[in-house]
């Protein structure tokens, strides 16, 4: 497979495939496509993998694309602004990525829920405790919400991120929560319960603009204002 991300803040992956060669995406992310690409839906794994998925903020289902007959383009465009990044997905070089951040990929690349720490703090703990671990072997393409900043973090380096700001990480990092200091702290310092805490070795890329920091910050104006 070959491809190019194009324009910003709002990018696009196009992908030219080879005859029978065949991508996977998120239900409902294709923007546009050459006519001889062949959709079908499934499950990609059965109920377990179906669950992950919808835990993970990815739809229950997948689509696989197939260039029949002769070569094929297909495009998938990011939902929000910022950039869309391609990793070389092998075993050993696994990645974790935020919540919907899934694109697409090769179909040897395959998706699961990761869980920062227990299932209990994942679902009561806010928005980014929950993530995806990507596996297989194949190119992903993923989503960065804004800008990107990026760190490469050496073996024991530690890295406190408020919730919602890890847009990608090495899956040789390791992540815990880490809640906000005294009781004052969480109730009127604005930054919420809990932290993550990143520590390496590992590279990880963090991002400007989550969608739940832009929809928190936007206040609808009062009746009759």
């Amino acid at each position: 497979m070959k491809y190019k991300i194009q324009g910003e803040p709002m990018p696009v992956v196009i992908c030219e495939l080879e005859a029978n060669e065949a991508v996977i995406t998120e239900s409902g992310s294709m923007s546009w496509m050459s006519p001889n690409m062949k959709m079908e839906t499934s499950s990609n794994g059965g109920i377990g993998k179906m669950f992950g998925r919808a835990i993970s903020g990815e739809n229950i289902f997948q689509n696989k694309y197939t260039a029949q007959g002769s070569k094929g383009m297909i495009a998938f465009a990011s939902s929000f602004p910022g950039s869309i990044r391609a990793y070389n997905i092998e075993p050993g070089r696994e990645i974790i990525v935020q919540k919907s951040g899934f694109l697409a990929s090769d179909t040897g690349v395959s998706l699961s829920v990761f869980f920062r720490k227990k299932l209990g703090v994942g679902l009561f703990g806010g928005e980014g405790f929950i993530m995806q671990k990507i596996s297989g072997n194949g190119t992903a393409f993923i989503e960065i919400d804004g800008s990107a900043v990026e760190y490469d973090l050496a073996v024991g380096e530690q890295l406190i991120v408020d919730t919602g700001y890890i847009a990608a990480m090495d899956a040789t990092c390791s992540m815990d929560i880490k809640s906000v200091p005294g009781i004052k702290n969480m109730l009127f310092g604005g930054e919420g319960v809990f932290n993550t805490v990143v520590t390496g070795p590992g590279h990880v890329i963090l991002q400007s603009m989550p969608v739940s920091s832009l929809l928190n910050s936007i206040v609808l104006p009062k009746s009759g204002d």
